[in-house]
Parts: C-alpha cells; sequence; structure tokens
C-alpha cells in the first residue's frame, strides 16, 4: 500500500495551517469538527475564516509563514497557491518529523486528506493516494447508499455499554460472537432511547443462555469463484468476514484471502502446489473438528464447492458428525472462464447442452462415455484436463466429433493474466506446447467456441 491509514485525535490538539483561502478553508472546516485548535497564518483571510476568526474559532497570525510557526505544533496543513512556500512548509515540517499535508501535493505531504463518511462514532475513510480522485467520490457514493443511518446510532450504543460486556461476557472470542449476533439481528436498528429494552434484552438478559449459543462452531462453505475477487457473491463476503479459521485450496487467490477478515488464522489445505498434499479425509476430520471447538470455519474453495469442489464430501462428514453448515455457490469455472473470453457456453442453434467433465476423478482414473460426446450441437468443458489434452482430443476424434470441432484453452481465466488459445481437436494440443501454459486451465470444446470475439483471426 501507498500510504498506512491512521485515524488522528486532534481534540484541542494545536494545529497550522498555511494560508488563509478557499483552499485552507475546507480543511479547517474539516478538522475543525475533529476538534482542533487551529491556529492559520496568512497576510489575508477570506470571509469565511473572517467570520470563524471573530467567532474565536481559529487563531489568527497576519503575517506570511516562519519557521517558528511550527514550534509546538501537532499537525501542519499548507494551503497556498504559492509553490515556493508549500515546498518551504513541507521541507521545515519534515525536518522536525511534524506530519504535513501540503494540499493537491502528495509527493510534497507526509499525510493526506481521505475522503469520509462520517457516522460518528463510526467513520470511514477512503483514499487513492491522491491518484484518482474521481473514484474516491464513487467509492464513496457507493458506500454512503448502502451504510444505514442507524449505524451511528448502533455505534454509540455499543460504546456505552463495552464496558459491561466486558464484565458479563470475559472471554473476548465469546464477546465477539455475542456482538456480531446483535449486530446481524434485527434488534441492532432499535438503539434509540425509546426501544433500548429489546436491545438489553438480547445482550444481557440471560447472558449465559447467549454463551451458550454462541459457544457451537459452524463452518461455510463457499464458493470463491474463478478467481477475479470481484465475483465473489455478497454472501460470502459476509461470511468471509464472520469466520474464525480459514481453510483454503490452491484455487483461492491471494486477492480473494486479503478480503477475509483480518484477525482471522489462514490454514492452506490445497492439493496440489504451495506446500504438502492434504488428503480429503484430513480435511474432513478438520472442519468436524475445528467447529466442535466452538470456531466459525470457513471452507473456501475454488469456483464452486458442489462442481468439484469436493464439498459433498466435506456436508457428508458434518451431517454424520451433527455440525451445523451453509453453502455458498460460487460462479463455477466453466461460467467465469466462458463469459470473460466470449463464450457463450450455450447457444440455441450450435449447443443445446452443456456438460461438465472432470479429468481427475477420485480412484485417478479417467473413464468416460466418450460416445456421448460424439454428438454435435453440445459444448463439453472439462476441468483439470491440461495434463490429458491430447488424450481428450484423440478421444474425441475417435468416438465421432469432427476434427475441425473448435476447442479453447483458458489458462487463469478470470484474472489479469489470462490466457486463451483456441484451435481445433486436431491441432490444440500441438498450438498448447508451444506456449508456456499455468494452471488452473480450462477446456471448452464445442462449435459455440467459434462465437469467441476474434475467433477467426487466431484460428
Amino acid at each position: 500500500m501507498d500510504y498506512f491509514p491512521l485515524s488522528f485525535d486532534l481534540k484541542q490538539r494545536p494545529c497550522l495551517v498555511v494560508g488563509g483561502g478557499e483552499i485552507a478553508r475546507r480543511k479547517i472546516e474539516l478538522i475543525l469538527r475533529a476538534g482542533a485548535k487551529i491556529t492559520v497564518v496568512s497576510p489575508l483571510l477570506n470571509q469565511e475564516l473572517e467570520t470563524l476568526r471573530a467567532q474565536g474559532a481559529i487563531d489568527h497570525i497576519e503575517r506570511k509563514f516562519e519557521e517558528q510557526d511550527l514550534d509546538g505544533i501537532y499537525l501542519v496543513i499548507s494551503a497556498t497557491e504559492n509553490t515556493s512556500v508549500n515546498e518551504r512548509v513541507s521541507y521545515l515540517a519534515n525536518q522536525r518529523q511534524l506530519p504535513v499535508n501540503v494540499v493537491d501535493s502528495p509527493d510534497l505531504s507526509t499525510v493526506i486528506f481521505p475522503a469520509i463518511i462520517d457516522r460518528s462514532p463510526l467513520l470511514i475513510s477512503i483514499s487513492s493516494g491522491g491518484k484518482a480522485p474521481v473514484m474516491v467520490r464513487k467509492v464513496r457514493e457507493l458506500l454512503e447508499a448502502t451504510i444505514p443511518q442507524h449505524f451511528a446510532r448502533l455505534a454509540v450504543y455499543l460504546g456505552e455499554v463495552r464496558s459491561r460486556m466486558k464484565q458479563t461476557y470475559s472471554d473476548i472470542d465469546e464477546r465477539r460472537k455475542v456482538t456480531e449476533n446483535f449486530v446481524e439481528s434485527g434488534v441492532a436498528s432499535l438503539t434509540s432511547a425509546a426501544d433500548r429494552d429489546a436491545a438489553e434484552k438480547f445482550l444481557f438478559a440471560d447472558p449465559k443462555a447467549r454463551s451458550q449459543e454462541v459457544s457451537q462452531g459452524e463452518v461455510y462453505l463457499v464458493g470463491a469463484g474463478p478467481g477475479d475477487p470481484d465475483l465473489l457473491t455478497l454472501r460470502a463476503l459476509q461470511l468471509m468476514q464472520k469466520a474464525d479459521i480459514v481453510l483454503y485450496d490452491n484455487l483461492v487467490s491471494e486477492q480473494i484471502l486479503d478480503r477475509v477478515r483480518r484477525d482471522a488464522s489462514r490454514e492452506y489445505v490445497g492439493k496440489l502446489g504451495r506446500g504438502a498434499f492434504t488428503a480429503q479425509e484430513t480435511i474432513n476430520d478438520k472442519l468436524v473438528r475445528l467447529a466442535k471447538e466452538g470456531n466459525r470455519v470457513l471452507r473456501l474453495k475454488g469456483g464452486d464447492p458442489f462442481i468439484f469442489g469436493r464439498g459433498g464430501e466435506e456436508i457428508e462428514s458434518l451431517i454424520e458428525c451433527e455440525i451445523p453448515f451453509q453453502v455458498v455457490p460460487g460462479i463455477t469455472a466453466a461460467s467465469g472462464c466462458a463469459a470473460y473470453t466470449g463464450i457463450p457456453l450455450t447457444h440455441r442453434e450450435l449447443s443445446q447442452s452443456v456438460r461438465f467433465v472432470t479429468g481427475h476423478p477420485k480412484d485417478g482414473h479417467v473413464e468416460l462415455e466418450w460416445r456421448e460426446f460424439a454428438h454435435k450441437n453440445q459444448t463439453i468443458v472439462f476441468y483439470m484436463g491440461l495434463g490429458g489434452l491430447k488424450s481428450i482430443c484423440d478421444q474425441l476424434i475417435s468416438h465421432g466429433r469432427a476434427a475441425t470441432t473448435p476447442v479453447a484453452v483458458i489458462s487463469k481465466g478470470t484474472l489479469p493474466d489470462q490466457i486463451t488459445i483456441v484451435g481445433d481437436l486436431e491441432n490444440i494440443y500441438d498450438r498448447i506446447t508451444a506456449h508456456e501454459i499455468s494452471r488452473p486451465t480450462l477446456i471448452i470444446v464445442g462449435e459455440v467456441v467459434s462465437l469467441m470475439p476474434g475467433f477467426d483471426a487466431l484460428i
């Protein structure tokens, strides 16, 4: 990250603002809301700042900036249109190791002002490091529209009862779970003075029963989609922020893991690369054990948990041991990769059906009914089939599928470094061997591949 976000307590802290125009006014009004004690150094003040001075909200030194103005200052803001003055303020502040913001000059600043969503005491800051202010405004608009106003009232209430919560629920994990259950309940919106009885009853009426309620663990089988973190479902994101422990496989990217709750522990249980092989039976046992210990366990899987994700095997163990669980479907690789490549999996004229086939069954052998795949007007999607690509093509041709049937091999689908190589059943293997292809890959066979934008130029 270019900047590390921090929240400053400016209440009664001496802050210096160099400049007395409109640019300075915007910053002054912002830090006044945070309770800063402000001194403005400028030969002149505009009308709005004159009003603030007359009201006693700011102090004014009526002259140009001098180095001694930095004595005893907590935060420095330079808001002039004079480049040399801004540079001098920045240099001298850095000499004293004072945080300094030079408006619209990130190179001269050690701190920058983010866009703020104010639901005090809940505050959200958004920044692009000065690179894309339009994007910052857009993100702020989206968040403003989605964060309820009652969150401010809720944050105040939780602050008021925090000490009581610590006394009632001494274990920090237990306390966090009770609070999370409360925030997610309908009672959380009833925290105005007139409605607090319901909130009090929820949190404090029977703390022993509430403790027992949150001591039961749970497992979330969540599909992480084909790779692009923006393809995560809203429910997936909610549970990723709720889980205590995350078990993830080799198809889950770092970008997706970045959206998991920061203090959740993570454990890699992949079966290919990035570490030792983890047997499925070991994963099943681990899910049961961790849930019995009272944890909320997130089993994060690439694609969809129930499409070649062995989710069915995992829930069998959970059901047998009476562990509560939730399953969140994800965009499977076939759907996501095809969409990002511009290949429709079905088409009224070219393909009336689609089949998902794995090249990696449980016993390690590929035994497929190849005659069923020889029919025209169907799309076949092979998961984990790169190693057997030549055999797949030979079998399809030998069982009657036309050698000219289009084929697409998609590497790292939906990610920025996605690569797509196209050909037909007769030549795709030779084309692949001429390239360096990275897993995971997906193979799409069928006439619909020819509808991919630019197919004719690539074939």
